[in-house]
C-alpha cells in the first residue's frame, strides 16, 4: 500500500497591510474638507480673480457630503457655511464689532448646513449632481427671502463676473448661474469617483459616467451657447453718462458726522466737472448720476442743502439724480434718489424699497440692544418705498437700484419690465471702510449687467464708482476714497433678455426639481427602512 500524503499549503509571503490612519485623526477628515471647501469657496469670490476655484470647491463639497446621513450632511454643512461666509461677511463687522459679523454668519450658515442636509439626502439618486445641484439653488432662495426680506449675499452667480460660466445670466439670472457652476463641480467629483472605482473593480458604468460628464459639459456648452445674448450693441442710440464720487470727510460709521461736508464734496465735484466740460477737458453728459447718501441734509427742509444741490445742477445743466435723506415730521425717515432739474429742482422722486434691516432699521431692537449698543445709533428707522424707479433723463429712461438692493433678483427685474434702458446703483460703502464689500457688490452690479443687457453705472460717495457696459466689462471706474467724476458715453438698450422675460420661472423650476429629488429620496429611504439589509 501506498501512503497518500495529504499538501501541506505553504504560506506565502504576508500581504501588505493598508495604512490605517487613526480614529481621531480619521473623523477629522471629513469635517476638515468640509471647512476647506467653503473656504475654496470664498476664494473664488472678488477682488480675487479665482472664479474657478468655485469648481473645485463644490467637487470637495460633493466628496464630503455623498452618502453621508442627512443630519452628518447638516454638520458638515454647517463648517462649510462658516468656512464660506466667516470671512466673506467681515465687512459686516467693519465697525460694529465681531457680534454682529458672527452672529450673521452664523444665521446664513445655518442655511447653507440645511442646503447641504439636501445634498447629502439625494446623494444617492442616480443623477444625483443634477439633484444636489438644484437643492442648492433652493436654499440660495430660501436665504434671499428670509428672515426680515432675506439676504442673498454670497450667491454662487456673485462670484462668477469673471467666469465663463456669466453668460447664463442673460439665460436665467443667477438661479440658472448658479446652478451651472455647481453642477459643473458635482459633476466633476461624480465622474472622477467613478473613473477611479474602474481602477479598483476593472467596470466602469457607462450609464452614471455618461450622466457626470453631462453634468460637466452642459454648464460649459450652455455658457458658450448664450454668448449670442451678450451684446453692446447701441439698440437705442448711445448716453453720454457721469458719476460723481465726492469722498466723504471720514471712514466708518461717522462717516456722515459732517453731512454738509459730504454734501459740499459732492457739489464741488460736480462744479469742477462742469468747469472740465466748459473747458473742452470733458464731454458734456447728458445727465449725472450721484450716490446714495450724497446729501444727508433733507433738501425740503435744509434750504441751504437746496441751495448747494441747485447750484451744483444748474452748474453741470442737465438732469441729475441726486441721493438724499428725507426727514418728515413724523413716520420713519426715507432713503430717496431726487430727479433734480436745473430750472425746476426736484421733480421725481423713488424710495428706497428694501431697506437694510440692523442697518437702515432695527428689528427687535430691545434685544439686539442687550448684545450691542451701537444699534442706538439708527435713532430713527427708515421705512421701505413700494413704487418701481424709474427717471426720464433728458429723455432716457433710467432704472434706479438703491446699493443692498443690487442683491436681490427683482429690483433691477423691475426696471427693466419698466422700461429701463440703463440702470444706476447709487450706493454708499464709507460705513465698510477699504473692506472687501465694495468689490462683492461692484460684482453682482456685473452680473446684473449681463443678466439683463444693461449698461449699469455705479455712482458711490467713496468708492469703488464704475461704469459697467451690457456685457460686464467695466470701462470707467475709481479708486476708493477719492473725489472723482467718471464720464462715458454708453450704449442704451431696449431688448429683454430670456432672463428678464422669465422672471422667477427658472428659479421656481429648479425648486420643482429639488424638491422632487427630495421627495425621492425620502421615498429611497422608507423603502430600505421597510426591506431591511438584504441577506448574503
Amino acid at each position: 500500500m501506498s501512503a497518500t500524503t495529504t499538501p501541506v499549503a505553504v504560506p506565502g509571503p504576508p500581504r501588505p497591510q493598508e495604512p490605517r490612519i487613526r480614529g481621531p485623526l480619521h473623523r477629522l477628515v471629513r469635517p476638515g474638507a468640509a471647512a476647506l471647501s467653503g473656504a475654496a469657496l470664498f476664494l473664488s469670490f472678488p477682488p480675487r480673480p479665482l472664479w474657478w476655484l468655485a469648481l473645485p470647491a463644490f467637487a470637495l463639497l460633493g466628496w464630503t457630503l455623498r452618502g453621508r446621513r442627512p443630519r452628518a450632511g447638516f454638520g458638515l454643512g454647517l463648517l462649510a457655511g462658516l468656512g464660506f461666509l466667516l470671512p466673506l461677511l467681515v465687512w459686516t463687522g467693519e465697525e460694529v464689532g465681531a457680534v454682529p459679523w458672527l452672529a450673521l454668519a452664523a444665521v446664513e450658515s445655518l442655511f447653507v448646513a440645511a442646503t447641504c442636509l439636501g445634498v447629502a439626502a439625494v446623494s444617492r439618486l442616480p443623477a444625483w449632481p443634477l439633484f444636489a445641484a438644484a437643492v442648492w439653488v433652493l436654499g440660495e432662495a430660501l436665504r434671499a427671502r428670509v428672515p426680515f426680506g432675506g439676504f442673498p449675499w454670497g450667491k454662487i452667480a456673485f462670484g462668477q463676473a469673471d467666469g465663463v460660466f456669466l453668460p447664463l445670466a442673460a439665460v436665467g439670472g443667477t438661479p440658472v448661474l448658479g446652478f451651472a457652476v455647481v453642477l459643473c463641480g458635482f459633476g466633476l467629483y461624480e465622474a472622477g469617483r467613478l473613473l477611479l472605482d474602474r481602477r479598483a473593480t476593472g467596470g466602469l458604468p457607462r450609464g452614471p459616467l455618461a450622466a457626470a460628464a453631462l453634468s460637466v459639459l452642459a454648464p460649459v456648452t450652455g455658457a458658450a451657447a448664450a454668448l449670442p445674448l451678450v451684446s453692446t450693441e447701441a439698440e437705442d442710440g448711445t448716453a453720454t453718462v457721469a458719476a460723481i464720487q465726492g469722498n466723504v470727510p471720514r471712514l466708518g460709521l461717522d462717516f456722515n458726522a459732517q453731512r454738509r461736508a459730504v454734501l459740499d464734496n459732492h457739489v464741488r465735484r460736480t462744479e469742477q466737472l462742469a468747469a472740465d466740460v466748459a473747458a473742452g477737458r470733458e464731454p458734456k453728459p447728458d445727465f449725472v448720476l450721484w450716490p446714495e447718501n450724497s446729501s444727508d441734509l433733507d433738501p425740503y427742509r435744509n434750504p441751504d442743502a437746496r441751495d448747494a444741490i441747485d447750484r451744483a445742477v444748474r452748474a453741470i445743466g442737465v438732469p441729475t439724480v441726486v441721493g438724499a435723506v428725507l426727514s418728515p415730521e413724523t413716520g420713519p425717515l426715507r432713503n430717496t434718489l431726487l430727479q433734480w432739474e436745473p430750472e425746476r429742482g426736484p421733480v421725481a422722486t423713488y424710495d428706497k424699497r428694501h431697506v437694510q434691516p440692523f442697518g437702515e432699521y432695527i428689528p427687535m431692537r430691545s434685544v439686539v440692544r442687550v448684545f450691542n449698543k451701537d444699534v442706538d445709533r439708527v435713532s430713527r428707522d427708515f421705512g421701505p418705498g413700494d413704487e418701481v424707479g424709474v427717471f426720464d433723463l433728458a429723455g432716457t429712461r433710467v432704472g434706479l437700484v438703491t446699493c443692498f438692493e443690487a442683491a436681490f433678483d427683482w429690483a433691477a427685474r423691475d426696471t427693466v419690465t419698466h422700461g429701463a434702458r440703463l440702470i444706476s446703483v447709487p450706493s454708499n460703502n464709507a460705513t465698510f471702510g477699504r473692506s472687501e464689500m465694495t468689490y462683492q457688490q461692484l460684482a453682482m452690479d456685473r452680473v446684473r449687467a449681463v443678466e439683463h443687457s444693461r449698461t449699469v453705472v455705479v455712482p458711490v460717495t467713496s468708492g469703488v464708482s464704475a461704469i459697467i457696459l451690457p456685457d460686464g466689462r467695466i470701462v470707467r471706474r475709481s479708486g476708493q476714497f477719492t473725489p472723482d467724476a467718471l464720464v462715458a458715453q454708453v450704449p442704451l438698450r431696449s431688448s429683454l433678455t430670456p432672463a428678464t422675460r422669465m422672471g422667477v420661472l427658472p428659479e421656481t423650476l429648479l425648486a420643482a426639481v429639488a424638491l422632487g429629488g427630495l421627495g425621492g429620496a425620502a421615498a429611497l429611504g422608507v423603502r430600505a427602512r421597510r426591506t431591511g439589509p438584504r441577506k448574503p
